[in-house]
């Protein structure tokens, strides 16, 4: 499966980067000293169909297949990293 890594900067409504590759993404966000979420997210594919597939998420309800639960889904089994001020540490 394909897979891209996403940056959302600290506060920002919207994903402000998308990188193929882990190290290109940490290189520009040390190197512009940001702060936010590095997140991989699998392409072709919702991360709430993924989440299911891969059993990290069981649908309990029908809440839980409505439009609006799926379209703010998120999963914290997606490989991802914290950055402050362009550091993971």
């Amino acid at each position: 499966m394909k897979e891209v890594w996403v940056f959302n900067g600290a506060e920002a409504r919207f994903p402000c980067a998308v990188f193929l590759e882990l190290g290109d993404a940490e290189e520009w966000i040390k190197d512009n000293g940001l702060s936010g979420v590095l997140t991989k997210y699998p392409v072709g594919i919702s991360v709430y169909d993924w989440a299911v597939i891969n059993g990290h998420f069981c649908i309990k309800n029908e809440k839980e297949k409505s439009s609006v639960f799926i379209q703010e889904f998120s999963s914290a089994a997606q490989e991802h990293f914290h950055f402050e001020n362009g550091s993971s540490e």
